[in-house]
């Protein structure tokens, strides 16, 4: 089970909004077993193409897509804000990730490495 419809729509606000964020998930993963622990943690998701999904919730959307290798490149679109809840959860999983942060201009705000 690791799509699932259950979950809030990302906020309006966001939906029109440019990625501004990009991060890499480290380690030897699968896309749908991390697909499965968002849903679990009450994020929606769906499959975005052979290996890859879209997780989202009202603050967050990101595409987590294999990269050539053990990691998972992670990108989409956060309300700054959540940026420290996301990385709470990806500790919580118990996942190495780096994670940036960027501004309307294309500026690195902010990056957590773990």
């Amino acid at each position: 089970m690791d799509t699932s419809d259950d979950g809030p729509d990302l906020a309006p606000a966001l939906r029109e909004a440019g990625n501004n964020l990009c991060g890499v998930l480290r380690g030897h993963l699968d896309a749908s077993a991390v697909a499965e622990h968002f849903v679990r943690a009450g994020w929606t998701s769906r499959s975005s193409s052979w290996d890859a999904y879209e997780v989202g919730t009202g603050w967050c959307r990101v595409d987590l897509e294999p990269a050539d290798g053990p990691d998972i490149l992670l990108n989409g679109v956060i309300a700054p804000d959540g940026l420290d809840a996301l990385a709470t959860l990806l500790s919580r999983l118990g996942l190495r990730f780096g994670l940036e942060l960027y501004d309307d201009e294309g500026g690195l705000c902010r990056e957590i490495t773990v």
